[in-house]
């Protein structure tokens, strides 16, 4: 039975797809490549996806731990969005080299910044391991031990192929809910450095009034160039290192987009959840988002408050501040796509129809027994989700929890003095003070830890327990947290309140959820395989898990709500509309308002919309048009779109991307590194 499975999944795996809803592997690609055609692209599967040849492939690489990067010269520079590059540009920054309120621009390689801790990572191949995977498994086996045979025999591919192909980074990855593997292989270069990016002002334009909306008119992009070894291969930092030669980058088109044209993406996608039950839907919707969005806004009002009165503190907690942030909005369009599209009881209604179908079949009663589990499984996850988003985001003690379980001296001490370089007492009070506050409200008193509640009992409310736990914590100082040992550390009063809050969170909520995910993983594989069997004729795709996909689809506008009709491209004429010296967000540098006032520049693009499906992780991701040119920088969705990685609906869902040529604009005419502009191959 499993051998007859696992030949029905490459089977429909293989069905053509449609244009607009997919994350589709590369190395299948060559089964959606009539589909592409007869849409406009112009390339071969091979052009796309090869380990023979230079391919697309080669010229994309994961960013650091959850973006998209794209090779675009034959010197390793690499353009990915500003926002991704941003937590390197924040720690270059100071008040004396603001590098986020002013952009960097370098004017040769030996003014590009090392960025300590960033990785670029090449895909050199995937290939299905499936058999491998599962060998030794027999259908009727408990979940442990089917866990525990992925796990060993996992390992033992990924030994081997390390073994044959010395100095890279290999992993194996489920697909398809368990039911699919595949192995993939990277070559990882550290040494990258930062090589230019805007200011704030255009790189964050519009902040998190525009983020998740359109029009955008975001230049969300920043340059980093990828360094090796003499011999090309990845080496540790050193000032001998030189511009790593790509075996493929990206030519630039300058011809521009118009609604209609063919766009295709290529990256690494975090995570959808496209085929889980309505049970999970509606959890998402009407319990989980709205209560992280609620514990996010307290941390929000906090940072924003003080950042607005001190350079120092905006420039400590931007990367901070836009990481909340980010999530924040992209829960709010969440639940509201799935409730006004009605994706609850679209699934509940698609469930009825399956389980008529699987009455007699060895998939009766999976939808009434996936709602059973989901149902016991509710309040440990909620628990675990309002302690991630409260008690494990108190700066303090997360910063005691790492001087406590690192063995290194050395190490200690940097990691304070990073901690300390980034880290405002007042806004971490506040925003303790605020999310305990709500953590008391959210879980119920039965269900808290004991600690918590002698706490509250003791000092009779959270804003008198943080005041005694910030005056009295050693890690308020910074001079006497370097002081202490830890011994010390693990008896200060930040320690202890990390150390009770994480056990109840491991001793609480996790053995639960670890028992009860057991009988999920069985129930959503069974339900995977039931969908597909149900649906001989859908085109199905793996979820996305931050492995390299392709999507592909067209430029075109859309329709939010009755009456409103939204163009699919922005332009500079937009930015000048939303420029407002007095809200910081909508403040350009006078630099461009004074070119823009020098010309006609009203009609430079600088963003457009496309119907490709994508996610977190496709931010920095290419977008190419029908030849291959880079045409775009891909870092958004839209708003009334955010539920695409539940339930993707072509009307609504959008993806945005930065147009290639304001990237150009901004780095000649404002940046003037014609330095940089003389490395790209610009063709019409």
């Amino acid at each position: 039975m499993k051998k007859l499975f696992l030949g029905v999944l490459s089977l429909l795996c293989a069905i053509c797809a449609s244009a607009d809803g997919g994350m589709w592997l590369p190395s299948l690609v060559s089964e959606r490549i009539d589909d592409m055609a007869a849409k406009g692209f112009k390339l071969t599967a091979e052009d796309v996806y090869s380990i023979n040849r230079a391919s697309l492939k080669d010229a994309v690489v994961l960013f650091g731990g959850g973006c998209t990067g794209e090779l675009i010269s034959g010197s390793g520079l690499l353009i990915t969005n500003h926002h991704c590059g941003y937590s390197h540009i924040q720690r270059h920054s100071s008040v004396e080299h603001d590098y986020l309120k002013d952009g960097f621009w370098s004017k040769n390689t030996a003014e590009e910044l090392p960025c300590e801790g960033l990785s670029v990572s090449f895909l050199e191949y995937m290939r299905e391991v499936t058999a491998e995977v599962l060998e030794g498994w027999e259908p009727g086996m408990d979940e442990a031990s089917r866990e525990d045979i992925v796990k060993v025999n996992g390992e033992k591919i990924v030994a081997a192929e390390k073994e044959a192909h010395p100095g890279l980074k290999v992993s194996v990855e489920p697909l398809f809910m368990g039911n699919q593997y595949f192995l993939f292989a990277y070559r990882v270069y550290t040494d990258v450095r930062l090589v230019g990016c805007p200011p704030s002002s255009i790189g964050k334009f519009g902040g998190d009034t525009d983020n998740w909306m359109w029009p955008r008119h975001t230049g969300d992009f920043s340059l980093f160039r990828v360094y090796a070894g003499a011999d090309n291969l990845p080496a540790d930092y050193s000032p001998d290192n030189v511009p790593f030669k790509p075996r493929k980058f990206f030519p630039i088109s300058t011809a521009g987009v118009k609604e209609g044209d063919f766009t295709f993406i290529y990256g690494f996608p975090g995570s959808t959840q496209e085929y889980i039950h309505s049970a999970a839907v509606r959890y998402i919707a009407e319990k989980s988002d709205p209560a992280k969005i609620g514990l996010r806004s307290l941390r929000l009002d906090a940072q924003k408050k003080h950042m607005a009165r001190s350079q120092k503190v905006r420039i400590q907690y931007s990367a901070k501040n836009a990481s909340v942030a980010n999530a924040w909005k992209k829960w709010q369009g969440e639940a509201l796509g799935i409730r006004r599209n009605g994706v609850v009881d679209a699934k509940r209604e698609y469930e009825k129809r399956l389980s008529a179908w699987a009455a007699g079949t060895r998939f009766e009663g999976i939808c009434d027994s996936l709602e059973r589990v989901y149902a016991e499984l509710e309040p440990y996850k909620f628990a675990l989700e309002i302690y991630n988003e409260s008690a494990a985001v108190v700066e303090i003690a997360r910063a005691a929890a790492a001087f406590v379980a690192e063995e290194d001296a050395a190490k200690r001490e940097k990691a304070l003095k990073a901690f300390y370089k980034d880290w405002y007492l007042p806004i971490d009070k506040e925003s303790f003070e605020a999310v305990m506050t709500r953590f008391s409200e959210l879980i119920a008193e039965d269900q808290r830890p004991s600690y918590f509640n002698e706490s509250l009992q003791l000092y009779g409310s959270v804003n008198v327990w943080a005041d005694s736990l910030f005056r009295s914590s050693a890690f308020a100082s910074e001079s006497k947290a370097f002081a202490l040992s830890p011994e010390q550390a693990e008896q200060d009063p930040a320690y202890v309140f990390y150390k009770s809050m994480r056990d109840w969170a491991q001793e609480y909520a996790m053995p639960q959820i670890r028992r009860i995910n057991r009988r999920l993983d069985l129930l959503n594989r069974e339900y995977m395989q039931a969908q597909m069997s149900f649906e001989k004729d859908k085109n199905f795709f793996p979820d996305a898990n931050l492995t390299l996909r392709v999507a592909y689809g067209n430029v075109k506008g859309y329709e939010p709500s009755d009456g409103v009709r939204y163009k699919p491209v922005s332009t500079l004429k937009g930015v000048m509309e939303k420029d407002n010296p007095e809200i910081f967000d909508y403040n350009i540098p006078q630099e461009l308002r004074d070119l823009y006032a020098s010309g006609d520049y009203s009609q430079v693009p600088v963003c457009f919309l496309a119907t490709n499906h994508t996610t977190g992780g496709n931010s920095g991701s290419p977008v190419i048009n029908a030849e291959g040119k880079l045409i775009g920088v891909n870092f958004d969705r839209v708003w009334e779109g955010t539920m695409s990685d539940i339930a993707f609906d072509p009307y609504f869902c959008r993806n945005i991307a930065l147009d290639i040529r304001y990237a150009l604009f901004i780095i000649k005419e404002l940046g003037k590194a014609d330095n940089i502009i003389s490395e790209l191959v610009l063709e019409p």
